[in-house]
């Protein structure tokens, strides 16, 4: 017998054993298309998603060093600085920069002329951070951009911030510059969101290739046990199944990574123009990752997905348990993830919490759902509900990771889309609190801009629709406790407390704050240095400013959407004469006669030639324009994912119902109308896809929960506004809908074919009964 079993084996198993292993696939290539092309896309979604990333955070901490919070020298006689200073601060041995802001004629979009071998005076770090290709998108040559026809042109002197006022010439002095709005912490935020979502692609792509790889395996499990007759060891098979899948992932993964850095490079522009208008930087740290961390990650992943259960085969057995033991487990975890959830004291339990809620949750849904099923088979007297809710319960079974895949990448979907359209309406309200009047008006060193207020008070009975207030800005220290360091807030103070800023949302406020501001009788803190001393409205303050210690009560807490450093609002009628101004600047709606009658004016007051206007509608339009691009993208990420699940269950399900076609033929046999078979497959397709959507919905609205009131806080020590939206649960439940719709037209298809009754019960699967 060994003889003659012998002869029928090649002379060389080597070769034999490849063509025996992907004969499989010679009779299912849709099986190998269906593997390769989610390998592929998964690599390029995760690829692109990272290395976007990776980009935009690298592109952040340089722009932090190259034009973010600098200091700059300003005139003290007011006048608009020109090269001649230039000339006269480098002569003095002063390490300046020049930085030319042009508005062109032919276009509204603002250049930025710099001279990077100038910065290099500033140190390694900071030539090395505006040394970049100067490739107009803003930051071109200043030779180009002073040669360039504009509507509007101010050139700013930058310094290094280790230059102080006594090391420059007689009538120069130095002030703050800023490109643009302080963001704090919201750009660090959403890139940790897209982080996020990187790690759940991963999870949801390795639950995909899971499912779909272990189907092939079960179909061929008869061409092993026919392996093993003829002699060849289940090691053997397990070795060439890992070699199988190392290829199969190489030829994808390599490809995908490729596709995933075009995907990057293509979204990049909007990105990168997301950041120049929010952040006043370009995305020029182009390098970004390499290719052999996504390579190797998206090996990983392939490998442990697909042979997990194989490599650990020997050891499944012992780890068996029963399904209530099970069940009782996944509900522990359940409960332990959401009790963590919410008493977790740090960001790296909070993602252990997500974890297990999402363990928890992955293997109690698919039991539960069985459980339903089989109660509400027993409780139903037609027969065609009894068939149908018991096929439900063997489909849930058989296709248990391609619907707790659905599942998660729905829950992430509505937890993403929450949160960008949270982060859209935060960032709405943040632009008005930060830009909340029409124009800014920058008050020159030296101005007396106690003239300039009486002008604006004289004019506010005069002109409709004028309103104004003074902001001064300085900073202030928090009374130490015992042996603690003093510890230092920036300070704002409002003359007047106008009507511009009393539509501040305000987190937690005493009765009538406004008017309580406005009277000098305490003061307003932000969320950070709330959260950082734990005051809250009625506590006293203990503040120094100037060299006066004040215990100020506080009237209310706004929400500062992620700046780190501390803020106090208060009149600044109740400033001592003693505390040392570092910046000052008007806040100017101007009503019927428009900015220019104010400009002039104020321009004859202070005796200068030009003021420095910014006009914040231009402001807020263009920044609110480029960061919808930058949400459109992160929804354009999560759509492709949400699709990327759906596609595999669409096929998954389509196969798993090709395989029990012979089953459900019986209904036509049995004597029910071939339209009324179709009509119950229908029933069964929609009622598997739209019960997963529904599980779906609560562990969407926890994830939302957790992103906006969990990890924000805990990683920035600013909160999110908790949102939902039902008309995007909606627009998701439709997509279920389109997915058993989609399901059951095929199977309709399938009826009309003939179908071969599978040999025994478990030769394939879908071959329960």
């Amino acid at each position: 017998m060994n003889g003659s079993l012998s002869r029928l084996l090649p002379p060389y198993p080597s070769l034999f054993m490849p063509k025996a292993l992907l004969s499989h696939y010679r009779r299912h290539p849709l099986q190998l298309l269906a593997l390769a092309v989610m390998i592929l896309l998964a690599t390029m979604l995760w690829t692109g998603v990272s290395h976007l990333t990776s980009q935009a955070r690298v592109s952040l901490a340089q722009s932090e060093s190259a034009v973010a919070e600098r200091q700059q020298v300003v005139r003290d006689d007011g006048q608009a600085l020109a090269v001649e200073d230039f000339v006269s601060l480098r002569l003095a041995g002063v390490c300046v920069m020049p930085w030319l802001e042009v508005t062109p004629e032919e276009s509204g979009n603002r250049l930025v002329g710099i001279d990077p071998l100038a910065a290099h005076c500033f140190g390694a770090d900071a030539s090395q951070a505006v040394d970049q290709p100067l490739d107009g998108k803003p930051f071109v040559d200043v030779h180009f951009a002073a040669g360039t026809r504009a509507r509007e042109s101010r050139l700013y002197l930058l310094v290094s911030d280790t230059t102080k006022a006594a090391e420059l010439p007689p009538d120069y002095d130095l002030t703050t510059f800023s490109a643009s709005p302080d963001t704090g912490e919201l750009g660090a935020s959403f890139l940790l969101n897209l982080e996020a979502l990187g790690v759940l692609v991963l999870l949801i792509t390795a639950l995909l290739l899971r499912s779909v790889y272990l189907l092939g395996l079960a179909q061929r499990r008869d061409s092993f046990a026919l392996l093993q007759r003829f002699g060849v060891s289940p090691m053997q098979v397990q070795g060439w199944l890992v070699l199988e899948i190392l290829v199969l992932a190489l030829v994808c993964v390599v490809p995908g990574v490729w596709l995933g850095r075009w995907l990057a490079a293509a979204l990049g522009s909007g990105f990168g123009q997301a950041l120049d208008g929010l952040f006043d930087i370009p995305l020029y740290a182009g390098q970004g990752q390499g290719w052999l961390t996504p390579v190797l990650v998206m090996l990983a992943v392939v490998v442990i997905a697909c042979l997990g259960d194989l490599l650990l085969l020997r050891f499944r057995g012992r780890f068996s348990l029963p399904l209530p033991v099970r069940a009782g487990l996944a509900a522990v975890l359940l409960a332990v993830g959401l009790v963590m959830g919410w008493l977790a004291p740090s960001l790296l339990w909070v993602f252990i919490a997500v974890a297990l809620v999402f363990a928890g949750a992955g293997w109690l849904t698919p039991a539960a759902v069985v459980q339903l099923a089989h109660w509400r088979a027993n409780h139903s007297k037609a027969p065609l509900a009894l068939w149908r809710y018991r096929e439900l319960a063997v489909l849930v079974r058989r296709l248990t990771l391609p619907l707790v895949a659905l599942q998660f990448a729905l829950a992430m979907v509505l937890a993403v889309q929450a949160l960008v359209t949270t982060f859209e309406s935060t960032f709405d309200r943040w632009l008005a609190q930060r830009l909340e009047a029409a124009y800014y008006i920058e008050v020159p060193a030296g101005a007396n801009s106690p003239q300039a207020t009486e002008w604006l008070t004289s004019q506010q009975a005069r002109v409709t629709g004028l309103q104004w207030h003074r902001v001064i800005r300085g900073s202030a220290q928090l009374a130490a406790a015992g042996d603690a360091r003093e510890q230092s807030v920036d300070v704002f103070a409002l003359t007047p407390v106008s009507s511009l800023i009393r539509g501040w949302t305000l987190l937690e406020a005493a009765d009538r704050p406004w008017e309580a501001l406005a009277a000098g009788e305490g003061i307003m803190i932000n969320e950070q240095l709330a959260r950082r001393e734990k005051v809250a409205v009625g506590d006293r303050l203990q503040l120094i400013l100037g060299d006066q210690p004040r215990a100020l009560s506080v009237l209310g807490v706004y929400p500062d959407y992620g700046r780190p450093v501390g803020e106090v609002l208060l009149n600044g009628e109740t400033l001592p004469d003693t505390f040392n101004i570092r910046f000052e600047s008007l806040s100017v709606t101007p009503g019927e006669p428009g900015i220019a009658p104010i400009t002039d004016a104020l321009e004859k007051v202070w005796g200068v030639q030009t003021v420095a206007l910014r006009d914040n509608d231009t402001v807020r339009a263009l920044a609110t324009g480029v960061f919808d691009q930058t949400f459109a993208l992160t929804r354009a990420m999560t759509l492709l994912t949400l699709t990327l699940a759906a596609s595999a269950l669409l096929m998954m399900g389509w196969v798993f119902f090709s395989t029990r076609a012979w089953y459900f033929r019986l209904l036509v046999v049995w004597g029910l109308p071939q339209r009324e078979a179709a009509a119950q497959l229908l029933r069964l397709a929609l009622l598997l896809t739209g019960g997963i959507a529904a599980l779906a919905l609560p562990l969407g609205i926890w994830l939302t929960w957790v992103l906006v009131h969990r990890i924000n806080p805990l990683a920035f020590g600013w909160s999110l506004p908790m949102a939902v939206y039902p008309a995007f649960w909606l627009e998701l439940a439709l997509l279920s809908l389109v997915i058993g719709l989609s399901i059951a037209a095929l199977m309709r298809r399938q009826l009309g074919k003939p179908a071969i009754a599978p040999l025994s019960a478990n030769a394939l699967t879908g071959g329960e009964r």
